[in-house]
C-alpha cells in the first residue's frame, strides 16, 4: 500500500486561540488545504471542475481532536479518498505532528455536483477517474 497524499502546514499564531492552541475551526482548513492540494496534484483545477460544470461538495465532516497544535508546530495533513457504490464518498485525512503524534483525525463525506441541476452525480468514482489526469491519487 502506498502512503497517502500529504501536505505540510505550519500553525501559523493567528490561528490560534485565547489558550494558545490551533483554533478549532482551523482544523477544517487544513483539510480543505490537502483536499484542493491533492485535487490540483491529481490535475483537476477549480477552473476545470466549472468548465465541466461539477462542483465537490460536503456532506459531512467529523473532527477527532487528539492532541493540541501550538503556533509553529509543523504538521503534515494527509487525504485519502474511500470509494462506495453510491453518489458519496469519503475522505479520511490525519493532521500528524512531525514527531508521529496524530493531532487530529477528520472524516468526511462528500460528493460531486452537477451545478445545473443542483444535484449529486451519479458515479463521482468515474467522474474523478475522467476529470484527472492522475487517477492514482484518488486510489483510482
Amino acid at each position: 500500500m502506498t502512503e497517502p497524499f500529504s501536505v505540510p502546514v505550519t500553525v501559523r499564531g493567528y490561528e490560534t486561540d485565547v489558550q494558545g492552541h490551533l483554533n478549532q475551526s482551523v482544523y477544517l482548513n487544513y483539510a480543505e488545504h490537502a483536499r484542493w492540494s491533492l485535487l490540483r496534484a491529481a490535475g483537476i483545477t477549480q477552473a476545470g471542475l466549472i468548465d465541466r460544470g461539477v462542483g465537490p461538495v460536503a456532506v459531512e465532516t467529523t473532527i477527532r481532536y487528539r492532541r493540541e497544535l501550538l503556533a509553529g508546530d509543523e504538521v503534515e495533513v494527509t487525504c485519502e479518498f474511500a470509494w462506495g457504490e453510491g453518489k458519496t464518498f469519503r475522505i479520511e485525512q490525519t493532521i500528524r505532528k512531525a514527531d508521529g503524534t496524530v493531532a487530529a483525525e477528520i472524516t468526511a463525506v462528500g460528493g460531486l455536483m452537477n451545478l445545473k441541476e443542483r444535484r449529486l452525480v451519479a458515479d463521482p468514482r468515474k467522474r474523478f477517474k475522467e476529470l484527472a489526469s492522475d487517477p492514482s491519487l484518488f486510489g483510482l
